[in-house]
């Protein structure tokens, strides 16, 4: 059951989000693709707190998830309708606001989709810290069917990724309404608004070792949304050379970016034994310099 749940939700997400900085390039919007990505990180910082109050006080958690996969879903459906409708003359504003909609509400489902997977483990009266890794590997493994069905279609350049994301989405609201119900907090502890949006977790900065660990989780998302966003149009745009032109990085460019969500699946099931044979100092270290390795082999290699 969960499986399936966190197998949909990365899904939605694979759909476009290795390829969107392809399709912008190609529409002439390659000056825009920043935007696009930031604004993901911009509505996460407001709106996972705000659906978060939502599902703690009024509306159960499994509700709401299909709630915000329908709305997101609806919104990417008008986001690719512009790509097909515009076409060739496509403007940034066409595609942005109904895009910036659509991830302000799958952002949140992200920590709704936890939520419930919590709270199932702990009806079963299982271990979370043990049973969850396990499930959340079929997010990535969905991640990268999503990906690759994209590719093998020929969408990772056009507007249906769009369409397809979509599709994931609409089916992930339906199951969602079948997921066990989710309690709500109607009466108990009344919380400042600070403390009900989670500001609370600013006092962390306060301590040393806690804004150490902010700034470079901060440093680490933005060379990941640099991958994210420029990764496929910075391969598949060796095509323009004649010896590289046809080849399979440049023809199926996601699956070949794929291949960092396969090594992901490997290390999340790794976790446990490298934290506890090297501890989480030396792990991230060594998470770091993998990435200053990547971003080495892109600047120093070809297809």
């Amino acid at each position: 059951m969960l499986n399936l749940d966190v197998f949909l939700q990365f899904a939605v997400w694979g759909a476009y989000l290795t390829s969107m900085g392809r399709y912008l390039g190609d529409a002439g919007l390659g000056t825009y693709i920043g935007w696009f990505y930031a604004v993901q990180g911009i509505v996460s910082i407001f709106m996972p707190a705000i659906i978060g109050i939502v599902a703690d006080r009024w509306v159960p958690a499994q509700r709401l998830l299909a709630f915000c996969h329908a709305a997101a879903a609806v919104f990417m459906i008008l986001t690719g309708y512009m790509g097909l409708s515009r076409g060739a003359d496509v403007e940034f504003g066409d595609l942005f606001w109904f895009y910036t909609l659509s991830v302000a509400f799958y952002m949140p489902t992200l920590a709704l989709s936890n939520s419930v997977s919590y709270t199932v483990l702990d009806k079963a009266k299982l271990d979370t810290v043990k049973a969850f890794p396990p499930i959340r590997v079929f997010g990535t493994i969905g991640f990268i069917v999503s990906m690759w069905i994209v590719d093998i279609t020929g969408f990772q350049g056009d507007y249906n990724q769009f369409f397809a994301s979509a599709v994931w989405g609409l089916l992930l609201a339906a199951y969602c309404l079948t997921l066990p119900s989710c309690p709500v907090n109607k009466g108990g502890d009344k919380k400042s608004i600070a403390s009900a949006l989670g500001l609370d977790a600013f006092k962390l900065f306060g301590q040393k070792r806690m804004a150490i660990f902010f700034i470079f989780s901060m440093l680490l998302g933005g060379a990941l949304q640099i991958s994210n966003g420029y990764a496929n149009g910075f391969i598949s745009g060796f095509g323009a050379f004649p010896q590289y032109a046809g080849t399979f990085a440049v023809e199926h460019t996601n699956i070949l970016i794929s291949l960092s969500q396969m090594s992901e699946t490997l290390c999340i099931l790794l976790i446990p034994f490298f934290l506890g044979r090297f501890g989480i100092k030396r792990v991230m270290l060594l998470a770091m310099l993998a990435w200053v390795l990547r971003f080495g082999f892109f600047a120093v290699g070809d297809p």
